[in-house]
């Protein structure tokens, strides 16, 4: 039903079209023209966009048409990987929280309101500093803080269905606290679970981007939307193309999950059905 409601938006199937032409792009595009991104041409330096150089080149000559894709496939691994720790984490630990209760929820929501009272972005900043600029240790650092509000929403919606009758009935035939959760509860949290997914991946991407622009995330030689962001925008004046490629990369695809995040909220809340 919710898969049918969705083809019928066709805001939220062209982004799912979109994304998916992105995710090719990620995979296929650093390739598809058989340059090699990281080989340096110092006679096309700057150069703008041509038959031989789709998207021109960068200051050091290299082909941007393959950077750019390259950047959006280390963008877009880094999304998904928090994203993946942020649903993970938070719907384990939100199911714990929800099916056990008493002393055990107490003590991990006051863990979770030490977290969330810093804010994220500082303790991601204040982890990068420590760990350096790479690609694990900004890993770390996002998914530090990610999962907390995921693990809000599943205990709340746990503590809902753990009175209900097939749980109750579970538990009458012997499963225990940790195959209620997995195999009953948490299944039936899909779509909470999925609109976080396709709600949080863009914020990744743009925290991403974020950090490697005012050089506390991925640094060269890492390749990203947002080193190269900040190597367009100092080249802005005189090779604008070096900024204007990858800021369309990362608008577009910011948008198109969000409004696919959208169209799936729509589809899957029976709220919100007409």
């Amino acid at each position: 039903m919710a898969w049918r409601i969705l083809r019928r938006n066709p805001v939220a199937m062209a982004a799912l079209g979109l994304i998916a032409l992105f995710l090719i792009m990620a995979v296929l595009g650093p390739r598809l023209r058989g340059i090699d991104g990281g080989v340096i041409n110092v006679k096309a330096k700057n150069a703008p966009p041509s038959r031989e150089l789709w998207f021109g080149a960068d200051d050091m000559g290299r082909d941007l048409f393959s950077n750019l894709w390259l950047g959006l496939r280390v963008s877009l691994t880094v999304a998904v990987v928090c994203g993946a720790a942020q649903i993970v984490l938070g719907s384990l630990i939100g199911g714990l929280m929800g099916y056990l209760g008493g002393i055990v929820d107490v003590v991990i929501m006051r863990v979770i309101e030490i977290i969330s009272s810093v804010p994220g972005l500082l303790i991601t900043m204040i982890v990068m500093m420590i760990l350096g600029n790479g690609v694990l240790s900004l890993l770390l650092a996002i998914s530090i803080t990610s999962w907390c509000g995921t693990a809000r929403q599943i205990r709340g919606q746990i503590m809902q269905l753990r009175e209900t009758e097939y749980i109750l009935a579970a538990e009458t035939l012997g499963a225990g606290a940790w195959r209620t959760i997995t195999r009953h509860l948490i299944p039936n949290t899909a779509g909470i679970i999925i609109v976080n997914l396709t709600s949080s991946i863009p914020q990744y991407i743009f925290m991403e981007s974020g950090l490697s622009f005012v050089g506390l995330g991925l640094q060269p030689p890492n390749i990203s939307l947002g080193t190269l962001i900040a190597s367009g925008q100092v080249h802005m004046d005189f090779a604008p193309h070096q900024l204007l490629f990858p800021c369309a990369a990362l608008c577009l695809i910011v948008l198109a999950f969000n409004l696919l995040g959208d169209g799936l909220r729509n589809a899957l809340d029976p709220r919100l059905r007409r």
